[in-house]
């Protein structure tokens, strides 16, 4: 059926088909008298207002008769309500939330009312993002209240929030956001060609599942390929330099498109602070990334080269290297450190400080007496695994890993030229990542060159050296 019928009881008896009424405890049909006339209503419990349903509900029971749709909307004594004579439209409406309305004084269409509320949790800090200044607010499961965290701090009529609904069976409300004249309006057109396109059989992952929709290929590059944020006043300000945000119901996180590597390499704390202690921290943060890149490969390549080392850096030849051989401890120490990521993220939330502790030291202590390790290679990997929280994005920090341990291989089989081959083709695996859309280079501000954005990107300077 794509249309109401002319027939109320034959609507009626269609949604309640439909809608599975007898099958489902949560689904609700509710028959009201009113006058000679009938109304039924039909809703799902825990996504209504008790309140409002039964403020409503008294309305109608106060009334002589009903009237038609144009005459009841004029008198509804509600913000939200709307006609409808799609019975699809109608259906995917209720399963969302909202409540539908047939009356038997107008056949051929019906009422949505929206007295919907979903349960979410409060609007916290993320904990994956915390700043030492500025907002505490972070986003939720909810759709309607991010959007609503947006457009608070963005008061300005060009803020553009473009609905879609996909997803197969779960219908997942997608939000577009974007500032109208700011954003390349090319960009935003083929992001929402994108969306309309895919056909996906359900996003109940949510962004994760958009992601891996819209971008299908190229699974073997770890680096990550859309940049997403739980924070209002980090999305607010890149929407405003002209960024595209996607948000997806049920996820407490924006998608921020275009994406390129250098972004991941800000955080909200620099623009809390002032400039100078903004780019430090950047430009620190860059420094600790690219060193735990390249840190055991050149310690890897000055042992495989220490007869040719000067005598300032003979510190590195470990003493006592250990029963097995240094590459084969490095792989067990990168194995080791994600074993006690694993084992930390499946503890409760008050043994997992200690076990994370307690464990390094046990298995570094052990792992040293037994000779299985050396206390260098020991001291190396801690290096790598506290540098790998300079930044907060994780997928970057695997990405990282991952080439690390291309170029450690390529390094103990071809020597120098390994080590320089391992570079360039993490350079290729960067400079081929792709992005929603391939809307510019992954590489960009640096391919292709753009100086103004590159400088921004490395360097913290004051707010209105950006202004127009």
């Amino acid at each position: 059926m794509k249309n109401l019928t002319e027939s109320y009881s034959v609507n009626v008896e269609e949604m309640t088909a439909r809608l599975r009424v007898s099958e489902n405890f949560d689904v609700i049909r509710r028959d009201l008298r009113v006058g000679e006339e009938t109304l039924t209503f039909f809703y799902i419990d825990g996504f209504t207002k008790d309140s409002e349903m039964q403020r409503l509900m008294q309305y109608f029971l106060s009334q002589k008769s009903i009237g038609t749709a144009t005459e009841l909307l004029s008198r509804l004594p509600h913000v939200e309500a709307e006609r409808v004579e799609n019975a699809d439209t109608a259906l995917c409406a209720v399963l969302s939330g909202q409540t539908l309305l047939l009356a038997s004084t107008f056949a051929g269409e019906g009422i949505l009312i929206d007295l919907r509320t979903y349960p979410s949790r409060g609007v916290t800090e993320p904990e994956g993002d915390k700043v030492m200044q500025g907002a505490r607010d972070g986003f939720v499961e909810t759709l309607i209240v991010n959007t609503a965290l947006i457009r608070r701090r963005i008061r300005d009529p060009r803020l553009t929030m473009s609905h879609f609904n996909l997803g197969g069976a779960s219908k997942t409300d997608i939000v577009v956001c974007y500032l109208a004249g700011v954003a390349d309006e090319k960009k935003v057109m083929a992001i929402e060609g994108k969306l309309r396109a895919i056909r996906p059989k359900s996003l109940t992952l949510g962004t994760q599942s958009l992601a891996e929709s819209l971008i299908r290929t190229r699974w073997y590059n770890p680096f990550p390929k859309i940049r997403t944020t739980e924070r209002p006043d980090t999305a607010a300000a890149q929407v405003v330099e002209g960024s595209i945000l996607i948000f997806c119901d049920t996820s407490p996180q924006a998608m921020i498109l275009p994406t390129s590597i250098f972004d991941y390499l800000q955080q909200t704390d620099d623009y809390y602070f002032p400039p100078l202690t903004g780019t430090y921290l950047r430009v620190v943060r860059t420094f600790i990334l690219l060193l735990s890149l390249v840190a055991t490969p050149l310690w890897y390549l000055a042992l495989e080269y220490q007869t040719v080392l000067p005598e300032a850096l003979r510190f590195l030849i470990p003493d006592e290297p250990g029963a097995l051989p240094i590459l084969l401890q490095l792989y067990l120490a990168e194995i080791a450190i994600d074993g006690l990521k694993i084992a930390s993220m499946n503890t409760p939330d008050m043994l997992s400080n200690s076990l994370s502790i307690v464990g390094a030291l046990i298995l570094g202590d052990f792992a040293v007496g037994v000779g299985w390790l050396s206390e260098d290679v020991i001291l190396y990997m801690a290096f790598v695994a506290i540098a790998n929280f300079a930044q907060q994005n994780n997928e970057l920090g695997y990405a990282i890993k991952f080439m690390r341990v291309m170029i450690l291989t390529l390094t103990a089989l071809l020597g120098v030229w390994g080590f320089a081959l391992g570079l360039v083709l993490t350079c290729v695996f960067a400079a081929c990542n792709r992005t929603v859309g391939d809307m510019h280079s992954y590489l960009y501000p640096l391919i292709p060159w753009n100086g103004k954005a590159m400088r921004r990107l490395l360097f913290r300077t004051r707010k209105r050296d950006f202004d127009d």
